[in-house]
């Protein structure tokens, strides 16, 4: 890939006039630099001190007095990455893999927790855990509409009472005071399913009042139950009623008969921002999604009040075949079952089989073949489901971020934004600049973190230098667990993170709160 030819020449510092000589404790100079927020890079030194871009500008006005120099030659230099949906709470609360370093050797440097509507709870609890144990990266927190239902309802398939609705917004003011960016919803997912709209605009004028925002799973990203044009109309809705912006994560047209839907759904968001609506998103650049085998096929009523109940209906001779029926339509729904792929599962031997050879070994129908996988835990698979004609699409959209949705079994996890770069900047269908500033600046700015994001004198140093032609990914679906490749420094927080391409050792992240 070609680096943009223009190159600016800072003659004064970023930021106003500095002093002659300058202590710092790190140097980056002869680097490429982005910044996140412009289009084209500059050739300029960096100095940090203490956990903040002290100096950006001509080295030879200032006379460096440097612990640690950084030669970044012929590499990039950018504000770390931020990813604004993962499910790294279930590894952060592990000493053992606080590190985070599937997202680490990404250029992540701080990640988003709470998505889909599930999140730690107390976030208090949490927060104190990771700051005694250490994080590798830093970590805000959003409120899962989800875990404050199942706190006061359970799982079970009604509408809360008064009394509930209540508590449930109470929960959420303390969850919000505690610091969170926002709440999360996940309306595919029991029993954020069973939240009607009016729910969650009421929730939602909660958020609204500390200024925060509202992340959603869509309620239907193909043809499940009310279709993905109306769901994310429903995630206008909610947005406008309740006065939060809106974010929508890891959009997508799932399944053959939504491919090529993105047009139409760009359209309708163009249009609920021209309105006066804050609408963005969040995307992954892979054709496969992933979720529980239970979530992907088995429908929603037949959940309600866990899974214990699930399969006393699944017992039901009456019911039985109604639940076969419609787990029948979702596995056709999302491709067949030779396009669904156990990626994680406790039986170890069905990890890489799809739906249709766990069929055949176990001499069943692919619907009944689920129920059989579903006694012995909760596998979770890959749904080959989306075209790529979508994916960049939406990708090449000013309000489209990226974000991993990282979680354990899928390549995602390991390699979203250096297979972003590798294969759509180096080929050309974005821009150098605009992957970066997308994927830093911007996530920055839609979630209200204070002083991240950019290369701004002031800003915590956040900082990551990767080789434009070694970054990429190395994980895929055969090997979901390979750390990408090429980057080879993370500064955060003004500590040395990753060091010539290694780990350090060093927990550099903190809590980020709400402000």
């Amino acid at each position: 890939m070609k680096i943009p030819i223009i190159i600016l020449i800072a003659t004064v510092c970023w930021g106003g006039c500095v002093p002659k000589n300058q202590e710092v404790d790190i140097l980056i100079k002869n680097g490429i630099v982005y910044d996140g927020l412009n289009k084209e890079p500059q050739m300029v030194s960096i100095a940090i001190k203490a956990d903040t871009i002290s100096y950006i500008g001509n080295q030879g006005k200032v006379n460096f007095l440097s612990k640690k120099i950084i030669d970044a030659k012929g590499l990039i230099v950018a504000p770390g990455f931020i990813d604004p949906h993962t499910h790294a709470d279930r590894e952060l609360e592990n000493p053992n893999e606080s590190h985070n370093k599937p997202f680490l050797f990404q250029g992540i440097t701080t990640v988003v927790v709470g998505n889909d509507g599930s999140s730690p709870y107390p976030i208090s609890k949490y927060a104190k855990l990771y700051e005694e144990q250490g994080i590798g990266t830093n970590v805000a927190f959003l409120v899962g509409q989800g875990t404050l239902r199942e706190k006061v309802m359970g799982k079970v398939d009604r509408q809360p009472t008064k009394e509930e609705m209540t508590q449930m917004k109470e929960l959420l003011q303390q969850e919000m005071e505690a610091g969170a960016f926002g709440m999360s919803t996940g309306l595919f997912y029991a029993p954020g399913s069973y939240a009607t709209t009016e729910e969650i605009v009421e929730l939602g004028k909660v958020v609204a009042k500390f200024h925060g925002i509202y992340d959603t799973h869509l309620r239907d990203e193909g043809t499940y139950s009310i279709g993905l044009a109306t769901s994310v109309k429903e995630a206008l809705e909610i947005g406008k009623e309740s006065g939060m912006p809106m974010h929508i994560s890891h959009i997508k047209c799932l399944g053959k008969k939504v491919w090529k839907q993105s047009d139409s759904i760009i359209q309708i968001i163009d249009n609920a921002i021209k309105s006066g609506l804050e609408v963005t998103a969040s995307q992954y650049p892979y054709l496969a999604s992933a979720t529980g085998l239970q979530a992907a096929v088995v429908p929603r009523w037949a959940e309600s009040g866990g899974k214990d109940s699930l399969f006393i209906r699944y017992g039901d001779t009456n019911l039985r075949p109604w639940v076969l029926d419609e787990t029948q339509q979702n596995i056709e729904l999302r491709g067949g079952p030779e396009k669904l792929l156990i990626i994680n599962a406790a039986q170890k031997e069905y990890v890489g089989k799809t739906l249709r050879e766990l069929s055949e070994t176990l001499g069943l129908p692919p619907n009944e073949t689920v129920f059989e996988i579903l006694k012995k835990g909760y596998p979770r698979v890959a749904s080959f489901s989306m075209d790529p004609y979508d994916v960049e699409n939406f990708m090449k959209q000013d309000w489209v971020v990226t974000g991993s949705d990282g979680n354990t079994g899928h390549p995602r996890k390991y390699g979203t934004f250096p297979r972003k770069y590798k294969y759509h900047v180096k080929e050309g269908a974005i821009t150098l600049a605009d992957f970066i500033n997308h994927s830093s600046s911007k996530t920055a700015q839609i979630f209200r973190m204070k002083k991240r994001g950019a290369l701004v004198v002031g800003n915590y140093a956040d900082i990551i230098i990767f080789d434009p032609e070694a970054f990429g990914d190395k994980a895929d679906y055969e090997n979901a667990f390979q750390l990408s490749e090429g980057l080879r420094h993370s500064i955060i927080n003004g500590k040395m993170t990753i060091e010539n391409g290694s780990f350090t050792e060093n927990l550099n992240g903190r809590i980020l709160k709400k402000e």
